[in-house]
C-alpha cells in the first residue's frame, strides 16, 4: 500500500427504514400494511416521513399533506410523537455503542459508526452490520438497513441501495464503479439545483462527472470543485466523528431565474419552509429564532431575523414568520438568487441575541 495514502477505515452508515411510520404501524397493528403519513394532513401540513405503502403512490418526506392526500386518498395521516421517537433513538444508540465510541448521529434515525477497530473485536464490518441489525430487530421491532465500506460518503449511498431491511457492502476496489454508475443527484453534496446545472453541462453519472477535468468543474462549481473531483473518484476523507452541539437548523435553495415577483417568492419561502420543518422534526431541533436569507443578483446578501418567546413547534408558525420577514423587504431593489429560511437559538442554549418578538397567533 502507498505510504502515503490514508489508512482504509471500516465505516457503517445506518439508517433506520421509514422510521416514524415504522414506529407508529409497530405500536398500533391496525396501521401496519396501510399507507400512513407521520404529519399533518390539513392545508398547511407536511408529510415528516410516510410508509413504504405510501410510498408505492408517490408520497414523500416534506411534501405538503394536500398534496400527498390527493396522490394517495386512502392515506392516513398520524400526529408525531416524538417523544417516543426520540427514545427509540436512544435505544438504538445504546446498541451502536456496544461496538464503537465513534459515532456520528446524522439525525435520530441515522448514523455513522467507525468500526475499524470495534469492541467485540469483529474482524469483517460486514458481520458488525447485520449484528447491529439483529439487534434493532429484537430489541426494538423495528428494521434498519446498513451500507458498509471505506468511507463515509460511499457508505451513506449504499445503506439506500437495498432498502427497505437490506444490506450494501462496496469495497475498496468496487468504489469507483459504485459512484460511476450512480445518479449525480444521489452523491451527497449535489443538491437539486447543482444536479440539474450538471444535468445542463451533460453530467448525468458520476462517470460522466468523473471525465471532467478539475479545470472544468472550478470552471462552472468554483470552491466545489475538488469535493466533485474527489467523490467521482470514490474518494472521501472526513472522519467519522461525534457532532459538535448543533447551533441551528436552515434550509436554502439557489434559482436558476432571479426571483422578484411578490407571488413567485412567497411560494418559494413556504416551500422552504415545509422542508426546513421535516428538518427540524427528524433532528428534533427547536429553535426561538427564525432567520431569513435573500442572496440578491449581485450577490449581495442580507440577514432578518425575529425571535419567540418559546421554541417555534408549529409548521404553520414558522411558515407565517417566514413570510412576514419575506413580506417587510418587499419591493426588493433587484432579484433574489437565493432564498434561506432557518431556527436558531435552539431549546437548551441561551439566546445571545433577543432579537424582536414576533406575535403570531397559533
Amino acid at each position: 500500500m502507498d505510504a502515503s495514502l490514508p489508512p482504509l477505515r471500516k465505516i457503517i452508515h445506518i439508517d433506520m427504514d421509514a422510521f416514524y411510520a415504522s414506529v407508529e404501524q409497530r405500536d398500533d397493528p391496525s396501521l401496519r400494511g396501510l399507507p400512513i403519513a407521520v404529519g399533518g394532513g390539513g392545508p398547511r401540513g407536511v408529510v415528516a416521513t410516510c410508509s413504504y405503502e405510501a410510498r408505492k403512490f408517490g408520497v414523500r418526506s416534506a411534501m405538503p399533506g394536500a398534496r400527498a392526500r390527493r396522490l394517495c386518498p386512502d392515506l392516513i395521516f398520524v400526529p408525531p410523537r416524538f417523544d417516543v421517537y426520540r427514545a427509540v433513538s436512544g435505544q438504538v444508540r445504546e446498541i451502536f455503542s456496544r461496538f464503537t465510541d465513534i459515532i456520528q448521529p446524522l439525525s435520530l434515525d441515522e448514523a455513522y459508526l467507525d468500526v475499524t477497530v470495534n469492541k467485540p473485536g469483529i474482524a469483517s464490518a460486514t458481520a458488525v452490520a447485520q449484528e447491529i441489525r439483529r439487534m434493532i430487530r429484537e430489541e426494538t421491532g423495528l428494521t434498519a438497513s446498513a451500507g458498509v465500506s471505506y468511507n463515509k460518503l460511499i457508505a451513506k449511498l449504499a445503506s439506500d441501495q437495498n432498502k427497505p431491511d437490506g444490506v450494501c457492502v462496496v469495497r475498496p476496489n468496487e468504489g469507483p464503479a459504485f459512484i460511476a454508475a450512480m445518479p449525480v443527484r444521489r452523491i451527497h453534496g449535489v443538491g437539486p439545483v447543482t444536479a440539474k446545472r450538471m444535468q445542463a453541462l451533460g453530467i448525468e453519472t458520476g462517470a460522466d462527472l468523473r471525465e471532467r477535468d478539475m479545470r472544468f468543474l472550478q470552471s462552472h462549481f468554483g470552491s466545489a470543485a475538488d469535493y466533485y473531483y474527489r467523490a467521482a473518484r470514490g474518494q472521501d476523507d472526513r472522519p467519522v466523528r461525534e457532532r459538535e452541539g448543533r447551533k441551528s437548523v436552515s434550509v436554502e435553495d439557489t434559482f436558476f431565474d432571479d426571483l422578484i415577483e411578490e407571488e413567485a417568492l412567497v411560494a418559494e419561502i413556504e416551500r422552504i419552509a415545509a422542508s426546513l420543518w421535516t428538518r427540524i422534526e427528524k433532528a428534533g431541533a427547536w429553535g426561538r429564532t427564525v432567520v431569513l436569507k435573500v442572496k440578491f443578483a449581485d450577490f449581495r446578501i442580507i440577514t432578518r431575523s425575529r425571535s419567540f418567546s418559546a421554541p417555534v413547534r408549529s409548521p404553520e408558525l414558522l411558515a407565517q414568520a417566514g413570510r412576514e420577514l419575506l413580506v417587510a423587504q418587499l419591493p426588493l431593489r433587484m432579484g433574489a438568487r437565493l432564498l434561506g429560511l432557518g431556527v436558531h437559538n435552539l431549546e437548551g442554549e441561551e439566546e445571545a441575541d433577543q432579537g424582536e418578538q414576533l406575535a403570531l397567533g397559533l
